[in-house]
């Protein structure tokens, strides 16, 4: 069964969670604890991990080494799977800082930029090769998934690039809506869309309370 994709970022995000409650100490925990560090409900939370098979709950709560291992068989891949990141401006080189190396089945490889002082150096801990070179890289290196870091003007024409190369699955950072086939998995994340969200609800909050 395909787990809706909601569903797939709230595993995600409780498997953060457990690995931060392991930091802590903890070896069990609740489902309404949970549901209290990520602002959602307990049925929530036993909804999803029902959808999953996993039930197996002890008077003292979920074992969290256990679900860690059971969310990591569900929506990890067997095989490891290599990401690029495509244009290593800042914002690129604050994902390649965060993402690396925080999950072993998700591998970030390389980094693809046009700019001459960047290309053939190790950024944030990736080395960048030249977009010239993307064709003959992710043959290489068997790339799977790619990050659009790039300025706007450019997203639509390199997510055709990537497409045509066989990509699977695109995350794009940019501001402009790409459209891909049925065959490409696309999420896409508006940092001014999400700001303006927030931005909406402060002002309803602010009015509110006057």
């Amino acid at each position: 069964m395909t787990l809706p994709g909601k569903t797939v970022e709230r595993l995600s995000e409780y498997r953060r969670t457990l690995l931060e409650c392991l930091k802590e100490k903890r070896n069990f925990i609740y489902s309404h604890d949970i549901a209290a560090r990520l602002h959602i409900t307990a049925v929530q939370v036993r909804r999803d991990l029902m959808l999953i098979g996993y039930s197996s709950v002890q008077r003292k709560g979920y074992d969290i080494r256990e679900l860690i291992e059971k969310i990591g068989t569900v929506i990890d891949s067997e095989e490891t799977v290599n990401v690029a990141i495509i244009g290593i401006g800042n914002l690129g080189r604050a994902v390649a800082g965060y993402f690396k190396g925080k999950r072993s089945k998700l591998n970030l490889v390389a980094s693809f930029d046009t700019d001459p002082q960047k290309v053939n150096k190790v950024i944030s801990g990736v080395k960048c090769y030249p977009y010239n070179d993307l064709e003959k890289m992710v043959r290489e290196l068997d790339i799977r998934i790619t990050i659009l870091t790039v300025p706007a003007d450019y997203a639509v024409e390199i997510a055709e690039d990537v497409v045509r190369l066989g990509i699977k699955g695109i995350l794009n950072y940019t501001t402009i809506p790409l459209n891909v086939p049925s065959w490409v998995y696309l999420e896409e994340y508006d940092m001014i869309t999400s700001i303006e969200k927030v931005a909406y609800f402060v002002k309803e909050n602010t009015i509110g309370k006057q």
